[in-house]
């Protein structure tokens, strides 16, 4: 994000006639007075916060917020300046608003949160990545290269690498190059039940060849055949409450085998 200076101009339109106006806040009592004088030195100075805030316009905050929190850190310069130490508004203005606005976009322009030392460790490794791009390392920068830069150990380097990939997200129906353009949601792995169930099928298999036909018949109508118990019984010629008894009994039996077996 470019971080040009206010043109001239501005700075004078914005300074006029303010001076004298921090000499008389620092010197009047709270009271009526001193808050209206305050109001008006804050409303001299907005449209200098509003262009800091406009800097950060591409970090991917609304403008309105960014506004909001460069007309905060005003006031809150405006409140901490004392004009007697002898220097100027501005140079103590500036760097308030920058700071805050920079606290602002680290702490909740991400689209994943992640704990504030990994968002210090991206900014430490993307400027020096950028220093080191200057000096015409070219691309191929290495981990090592980066942390002797940057001061830092090599896995601190790569926690730095990892957050800055988390700083935007994809969306889900972003298409994947590659994947004859499918969206990225239709890419991605899902839990299959089924493969949870692998195990318990294949110790269950021999269990099942060792049953009678007849429960071989009710287990595979019941379950299988989404028949009722009444409906399976008029198959074999026998009583619903015998039906009920058959899958009752076998169940049990199996439940206990296996987990003899487990």
């Amino acid at each position: 994000m470019a971080e040009t200076a206010p043109r001239a101009h501005d700075r004078d339109a914005d300074a006029a006639g303010t001076a004298e106006l921090f000499l008389r806040l620092a010197s009047l009592p709270a009271g009526p007075e001193r808050d209206r004088l305050r109001q008006d030195v804050i409303a001299a100075w907005l449209p200098m916060a509003e262009r800091v805030s406009r800097r950060f316009r591409k970090c991917g905050e609304s403008p309105a917020d960014l506004r909001q929190v460069a007309a905060l850190a005003l006031v809150h310069a405006v409140d901490r300046y004392d004009p007697r130490l002898g220097y100027a508004f501005e140079s103590f203005a500036i760097p308030t608003i920058n700071g805050e606005l920079k606290r602002h976009v680290r702490d909740h322009v991400w689209s994943l949160h992640i704990p504030r030392r990994d968002q210090e460790l991206r900014a430490a490794v993307r400027s020096a990545w950028a220093r080191l791009e200057q000096r015409g390392a070219g691309t191929d920068i290495t981990v090592a290269e980066l942390a002797a830069e940057a001061g830092l150990t090599e896995g601190e380097v790569r926690r730095g690498l990892d957050a800055d990939g988390v700083h935007h997200t994809l969306s889900l129906d972003h298409p994947v190059a590659g994947a004859d353009e499918l969206p990225l949601a239709d890419t991605l792995g899902r839990c299959d039940r089924a493969l949870e169930l692998v195990i318990d099928r294949q110790s269950l298999k021999p269990l099942l060849d060792a049953l009678s036909e007849r429960e071989k018949y009710v287990l595979y109508w019941r379950f299988f055949g989404n028949l009722t118990q009444q409906q399976i019984g008029a198959r074999l010629g026998v009583s619903q409450m015998q039906i009920s008894r058959i899958l009752s009994r076998t169940c049990a039996r199996l439940r206990r085998q296996l987990l003899a077996a487990a």
